[in-house]
């Protein structure tokens, strides 16, 4: 996957369980399965990749330094 249509506004990326990559405008919260917006913000759905070993480990601060 690439990364070169996150909106300028996006803050934080992040992959569900399942493969889905989101963008978040604020940091988004861990759920059972994957990360949801705290209402407020907004959030874009990327694409979806292979599920990954540690969906936990995938939030990054965006854009990386």
């Amino acid at each position: 996957m690439t990364f070169d249509k996150v909106p300028a506004w996006a803050r934080w990326l992040a992959q569900d369980e399942d493969g889905t990559w989101w963008a978040y405008e604020a940091e988004p919260n861990q759920q059972d399965r994957g990360w949801y917006e705290n209402e407020v913000g907004r959030i874009l759905r990327l694409g979806q990749t292979a599920p990954p070993d540690d969906w936990q480990a995938t939030l990054t601060a965006w854009p990386r330094s």
